[in-house]
């Protein structure tokens, strides 16, 4: 009995895909995400492959525009992330524990998870809605609450750490209450 080939066979490109992928990136795991990434693609956009078309070569272009699209996210991240910084180190004038302070709590916030970052950034900075934010990143209502709440707890751990390290080691030299000892 023999079984008759779809031109639609994946399965029969990936050591191909994972090459191209390895060469891309330099990375292995890099690479599996990358294949994994534009097999999704490839999948969603079934449809627009043409039959008797050289689907090597069409799944290759989709793992080179995967590619494309990885780097330029990533610069754009790097960008904003860059310019969020910017901005709120010339947003805290204030004496100098404070704006230490805010430092210490804009590290803690860009130390969060990429996804965990953009969920709390949506809905406690730009004040939008759990079903907006989540919309907007386009996961549903459960994960961002997930998500929200792992990033809140995080910052109120790092919260803990650093009162418990404020009132530890440190004392106050000068004034009049130094003077009685």
């Amino acid at each position: 009995m023999e079984t008759k080939r779809s031109p639609f066979d994946i399965v029969g490109q990936l050591e191909t895909l994972r090459r191209y992928a390895r060469s891309l990136v330099r990375n292995a795991d890099e690479a599996e995400d990358l294949v994994h990434d534009a097999l999704v693609r490839a999948y969603e956009h079934e449809s627009t492959f043409r039959r008797g078309a050289n689907i090597r070569n069409w799944l290759l272009s989709i793992v080179h525009n995967t590619h494309i699209d990885r780097i330029r996210r990533a610069r754009s991240q790097s960008l904003r992330v860059e310019a969020a910084a910017q901005i709120t180190e010339q947003a805290a004038p204030a004496d100098q524990d404070h704006a230490v302070r805010l430092r210490q709590v804009r590290e803690a916030f860009f130390a969060l998870p990429e996804e965990q970052r953009e969920a709390l950034h949506l809905v406690a900075m730009e004040d939008l809605s759990y079903q907006e934010a989540a919309e907007a990143l386009g996961i549903p209502v459960g994960t961002l609450m997930s998500r929200i709440s792992r990033a809140r707890e995080k910052l109120r751990n790092f919260e803990d750490q650093a009162g418990a390290a404020k009132g530890g080691h440190l004392r106050l030299i000068g004034g009049a209450d130094n003077e009685k000892r």
